[in-house]
């Protein structure tokens, strides 16, 4: 049995085709948790009358931030993306089985994928990373030693990335006492090297060994600190950097996520005249109604179109437009596929 672990906050709309993705594309033994942190009520008791057996697991700050939601709306008072619910993140998936998923509500399988089958690689070639998506950003394959390892698997062996101890790599990343500034002048890194470390992460389509997810995420203190991420990543991948197979990867892409929505403004507010907190409320409110269909366009992501149609008359859709496309631009720079 594995866990396929959801978080989710507010987009009731994405989490139904999450959900609805999973059951028309993973087969074998799992069960869906999803662990919310201020989804409204009333899209909550839809989604577990449609998908009885899924958990849903709430936050200790739920009551808070459906309150936040609610002055939002009522007053714009801005809802803050930053309080994350880390902790509660951590003691559930401890609980969970020796193999999970971790994912988001707005991310989707796109194709056929044997859980029981993925979990039986994953002990053989003792992976501890496989990942199912990488946003279509195959820049990092130069620097991975790609190899097959069965007809579905390969091998994704970084290269020549510093590993050391847990000091030390703190003060690579965060430039103490201009570790990295002295290194950089003697031409044993660049401005790219800090990103080679993601080949050991992946915060939205990993099938995990629990045990390096909990390595990962250990002492994130109520936020997504992505440098102690990788700082925990890199010193735990030190003790196992013989095991070409630690991370893998599907040979074909399973997971698709959007790059037209934002759980809140915290993350991508870019000065347009765009409230992305009532945007989620109006599509929210049409597929309460059930006029908006969660699987419209899958396996790709709804189409703007389709979105317009719900939200012109309260939104500014050119701003919206432009919203959308600085949204994708800072995906693009870095590689990824956003269509």
């Amino acid at each position: 049995m594995t866990d396929i672990f959801i978080k989710s906050f507010n987009r009731a709309f994405y989490l139904d085709r999450c959900i609805s993705s999973i059951y028309q594309n993973v087969s074998g033994d799992f069960r869906i948790k999803v662990l919310d942190d201020g989804t409204p009520k009333k899209y909550l008791d839809k989604i577990r009358e449609k998908y009885p057996e899924v958990e849903i697991h709430l936050s200790p700050s739920y009551d808070q931030k459906g309150k936040a939601i609610e002055e939002n709306l009522q007053s714009g008072k801005p809802v803050n993306g930053f309080e994350i619910p880390t902790k509660f993140w951590f003691d559930n998936i401890k609980k969970g089985s020796e193999y999970v998923i971790v994912t988001e509500d707005d991310v989707w399988f796109t194709r056929p994928i044997d859980i029981n089958n993925l979990q039986n690689q994953a002990k053989k070639f003792d992976i501890h990373l496989l990942k199912l998506g990488w946003l279509g950003n195959e820049n990092e394959r130069k620097d991975l030693n790609l190899e097959s390892i069965s007809e579905d698997l390969e091998s994704a062996q970084p290269k020549d990335l510093l590993l050391m101890n847990k000091t030390l790599m703190n003060a690579f990343f965060h430039n103490q006492y201009k570790f990295f500034t002295i290194l950089y002048k003697l031409k044993i890194v660049d401005n790219l090297t800090t990103l080679k470390y993601w080949s050991l992460n992946s915060i939205l389509m990993g099938f995990y060994k629990k045990e390096y997810w909990l390595e990962i995420w250990k002492e994130m203190d109520g936020k997504v600190d992505e440098k102690k991420q990788l700082i925990n990543a890199s010193v735990f991948y030190k003790k196992h950097k013989q095991n070409a197979s630690f991370v893998s990867r599907l040979k074909t892409e399973a997971m698709k996520t959007t790059f037209q929505s934002s759980a809140t403004n915290s993350y991508h507010e870019y000065g347009f005249d765009f409230d992305v907190n009532l945007f989620n409320h109006i599509i929210n409110e049409a597929w309460l109604r059930g006029e908006f269909d969660a699987m419209e366009n899958f396996p790709k992501d709804f189409s703007l179109a389709y979105f317009k149609t719900f939200v012109s008359d309260q939104i500014n859709i050119p701003e919206f437009e432009k919203w959308v496309e600085k949204f994708q631009l800072q995906y693009q720079q870095m590689g990824c596929n956003v269509n």
